[in-house]
């Protein structure tokens, strides 16, 4: 019963979804407090219905209730309460069914938002209904979570092993609070577009959402990115996988409208390219949600979905992105004007920001989609990997964070550059320290990896200097800097958080990238393995059993070189009787911000005629700089949520001026 009531709460919900767009477009035409009344009205109602929905669904899944097609494909009695309820999730019907329930949940945010002019705010809810309603048509007639199967099987197959793990569990919710939220800035852009409005305002009702949905993609991207270093045990934490790529590159849109924003806002500036990014930014949301579920791709992140559905999907994206592309391109000829700025400025900066983390975006959308042309143009299979992206998207990201913390430092219009190189010279001078360090204590073949942590450094201790010059550190009082440092905005620490955090990472990824060291052996019980400054002894194998599988656990003993600061691990590798799928489970000893990454192999025949096993063994120094940068990146985020100034926007109700 309760799981008809989420098929009727989820049609429900369509059809809320698609009377809001029609009530807030007619609202909009009429200038009709009362019809726009209805719209925010149903498109709140198709939130709840979607919540409701999304219950119903994990309630099936808790109760493992095999007569919904969903429940059984992906859930067993065995799984774990936890993997049950990420289990409504795992499956593309049921991932489809979070996607609309944020979406859905954002629109009704903003429906009830009394920050926005009557027109703008009404034209927008419009267009976050109509888009939500063609997401909801696709789960209800194409991906519907709860079709029945008759006879209900007595077990279900369970949910794919590699997703059982407790970052998988969180990693969508977190990903698509930021991939779906990025639908608000578009419904914010097209709804500029058709009211022929685009001004500092603008910019700063965008923002906040912008800086909301950048924030959640950076966790979850990161998230995903852990997931893949600890449980797939290949050793590395990024491979450039299309899937990954997916989510990067909605991400890099967003970190070029969150810089876009601030000029519009600011300086009533750049108008079509912070429009053009918004509709971007989504667009490749969109365009990720095709390639994952479309069956186009072949990867442990996608879902096996058919064609069929994938060409409605590209059906979706078509017509959305194009609908919105082709009134930009309309209109874009109306969006001039704006404030005048020097070549050296803090808009020139940030314009030249944009410039390079768009052409890294491009780098990295062509990477992806040419081997699925190619095949699909001429049959010809070809990858693109690390080779081709650590050539073209690097060295452009490499010219932005050199650029970074020039840019705040800057006055707006005119700039001094002088100063801003008087401020920032022992940041230079940290910078080429650092890297002449790493030449020093490596050799001239890891000179990029010098510059790598030289840039890292400039952008952590950039960073701080722009602190530094905020509350005066360094000239003047100490109350005067004391009452300077409790009087900083939100925004600005959380812009240092940001620019900090990506220092953070960069370290993390060019010191565990270039310096790491992998070392393998096939050992019996007693024998060791070496990588590095550290030995891993293999103690021994034993079989154990978990909650919906078997293991073989072996346990393995780390120790430095010198046979000090000995560490037990337990790397394992699994086998789920259900599926009939191996997985391992990787060993990691942290040490300081070094791993010591611990993989147990299958078993082999010894030398000597004795048990034995592959053992592999990576030292990846700096790893944890990684994760810790990526989320300090999403804390700068989130704290500069909290800019009072950022208050006045469509999250905070304010009476509206029609």
């Amino acid at each position: 019963m309760i799981v008809e009531f989420g098929a009727f709460a989820l049609i429900l919900s369509f059809v809320l979804a698609l009377a809001s767009g029609g009530l807030a477009a007619a609202g909009r035409a009429r200038l009709s407090l009362g019809l726009s009344g209805a719209a925010s009205g149903a498109l709140v109602g198709s939130a709840v219905m979607a919540g409701l929905a999304f219950l119903a669904l994990i309630q099936a899944f808790v109760t493992s209730d095999f007569s919904v097609v969903n429940v059984a494909a992906n859930s067993h009695t065995d799984k774990p309460m936890l993997y049950k309820v990420a289990g409504a999730w795992g499956s593309h019907e049921g991932s489809l069914l979070l996607w609309c329930l944020v979406m859905s949940g954002f629109g009704a945010v903003l429906a009830l938002g009394r920050g926005l002019p009557f027109r703008l705010r009404t034209s927008a809810v419009a267009v976050q209904a109509l888009l939500t309603s063609l997401f909801l048509a696709f789960t209800v007639f194409t991906s519907n979570p709860f079709a029945r199967i008759d006879p209900a099987p007595v077990q279900g197959q369970s949910l794919n092993p590699l997703l059982q793990d407790p970052a998988l569990a969180i990693h969508p919710p977190m990903l698509y609070l930021g991939y779906v939220g990025l639908s608000v800035p578009f419904a914010l852009a097209v709804a500029a577009l058709i009211e022929g409005r685009v001004d500092a305002a603008w910019g700063r009702w965008v923002r906040p959402w912008a800086l909301a949905s950048w924030a959640f993609l950076t966790a979850g991207i990161a998230l995903g990115s852990f997931w893949a270093y600890y449980e797939l045990g290949w050793g590395g934490w990024w491979f450039w996988d299309p899937v990954e790529n997916a989510s990067f590159m909605p991400w890099l849109a967003g970190a070029a409208l969150l810089h876009s924003a601030v000029v519009t806002e600011r300086r009533g500036a750049l108008k079509g390219w912070t429009v053009f990014l918004a509709l971007a930014a989504f667009s490749l949301s969109m365009l990720g949600a095709f390639l994952v579920r479309s069956g186009v791709l072949t990867s442990v992140h996608a879902f096996a979905v058919d064609p069929e559905r994938g060409l409605v999907l590209l059906g979706i994206l078509g017509l959305a992105a194009g609908a919105a592309f082709a009134l930009f391109a309309w209109r874009v000829p109306t969006l001039t004007g704006g404030g005048v700025f020097a070549p050296v400025s803090r808009e020139a900066t940030l314009v030249l920001n944009n410039i390079f983390l768009a052409a890294a975006t491009a780098t990295v959308l062509l990477g992806t989609l040419y081997p699925l042309i190619l095949e699909a143009a001429t049959g010809q299979t070809i990858s693109v990997g690390p080779p081709y992206f650590d050539l073209t998207f690097s060295p452009l990201m490499a010219a932005a964070m050199i650029l970074l913390p020039a840019g705040p430092l800057l006055a707006w219009k005119r700039g001094d550059l002088r100063g801003v190189g008087q401020r920032l010279v022992w940041a230079a001078g940290a910078a080429m320290a650092a890297g002449v360090l790493t030449l020093a204590v490596s050799d001239l073949g890891k000179a990029l990896a010098a510059v790598g942590v030289a840039v890292g450094v400039w952008l952590i201790a950039g960073a701080l200097a722009e602190v530094a010059e905020r509350v005066r550190l360094f000239r003047a009082p100490f109350d005067e800097v004391r009452r300077r440092t409790l009087g900083l905005p939100m925004g600005a620490w959380g812009t240092t958080l940001a620019h900090a955090g990506l220092g953070v990472f960069l370290l993390g990824a060019v010191v565990e990238t270039s310096f790491k060291v992998e070392a393998q052996g096939v050992v019996s019980p007693g024998e060791v393995v070496r990588a590095g400054p550290y030995a891993v002894t293999l103690n021994a194998v034993r079989v154990v059993e978990g909650p919906n599988y078997l293991a073989e656990q072996g346990r393995v003993t780390v120790r430095r070189a010198d046979g000090s600061g000995p560490r037990d691990l337990t790397p394992e590798r699994r086998f789920f009787p259900t599926g009939g799928q191996t997985t391992t489970e990787v060993g990691l000893d942290f040490r300081g911000l070094d791993d010591v990454y611990v993989v147990l192999g299958e078993r082999r025949a010894g030398e000597d005629g004795r048990q034995a096993w592959s053992l592999r063994v990576h030292h990846n120094p700096w790893a944890r700089l990684i994760f810790l940068g990526a989320a300090v990146m999403t804390a700068g985020g989130l704290v500069s949520l909290l800019d009072r100034r950022l208050r006045a926007t469509p999250l905070q109700p304010r009476k509206a001026a029609p």
